[in-house]
């Protein structure tokens, strides 16, 4: 049920919010185009708001913005699913490297509690809350290597590889979820103090959700 302008702090979060739940519940599709007049008919609200909120899903990459032609819902090629997780990895394993040698009880803390959320969310079938907490496990890692560019980095690609997830992944018809197995193991490891072994884990947990999406041709 969609819920009224006033329960959200302006028009443009209103419609932020709405689209991206339409588009991580599948209502719609890749490549489906998004007219700024139909929206902002079908929301009650101005063209302005709905600008702005386009712009801020083509920031996470699920929308793209062309000009002179519109908005449209991402449709990202395989080539381009598998370069970007070819730089995440890369970015990834230097950060969790890292933090092997660096992480505080607290955040060892924090990523237990992660995971507990992440089964939760995943038992729930709930993908928003599971692309939130799934992100928060892996952006506590980054700030955990106390490089705050890299940490930067690895965010900005987190929500790059994110859409891929909203669009290919077989998150509501799958019973068995490796990833919160890796995120397990790969915890164990940061407590471990185990740079070489965190590694390795998170090199193929990356791999493994790369493969799991079901790519386009």
């Amino acid at each position: 049920m969609i819920m009224e302008p006033r329960l959200y702090t302006t028009s443009a979060d209103y419609v932020y919010q709405e689209l991206r739940h339409q588009i991580v519940t599948k209502q719609m599709k890749p490549g489906q185009r998004l007219p700024e007049v139909n929206i902002a008919v079908q929301m009650g609200v101005s063209r302005t708001p709905v600008r702005e909120a386009l712009r801020r899903l083509a920031s996470e990459g699920l929308v793209l913005i062309i000009p002179n032609s519109g908005a449209r819902l991402a449709s990202p090629t395989r080539r381009e699913m598998e370069d970007t997780y070819a730089v995440r990895e890369q970015l990834e394993c230097i950060s969790v490297g890292i933090a092997a040698t660096r992480i505080s009880e607290r955040n060892l803390r924090r990523l237990d509690d992660s995971v507990l959320e992440e089964e939760k969310a995943f038992e729930e079938k709930n993908l928003e809350l599971y692309l939130e907490v799934n992100e928060n496990f892996h952006r506590i890692i980054a700030e955990s290597s106390g490089n705050r560019v890299l940490a930067e980095y690895v965010e900005n690609i987190l929500a790059r590889t994110n859409a891929y997830v909203v669009f290919y992944d077989p998150f509501y018809d799958i019973d068995d979820n490796p990833s919160i197995a890796h995120h397990k193991g790969i915890a164990l490891a940061l407590k471990e103090k185990n740079s070489e072994k965190a590694v390795k884990l998170m090199r193929e947990h990356l791999k493994l959700s790369l493969s799991d999406l079901n790519k386009p041709a």
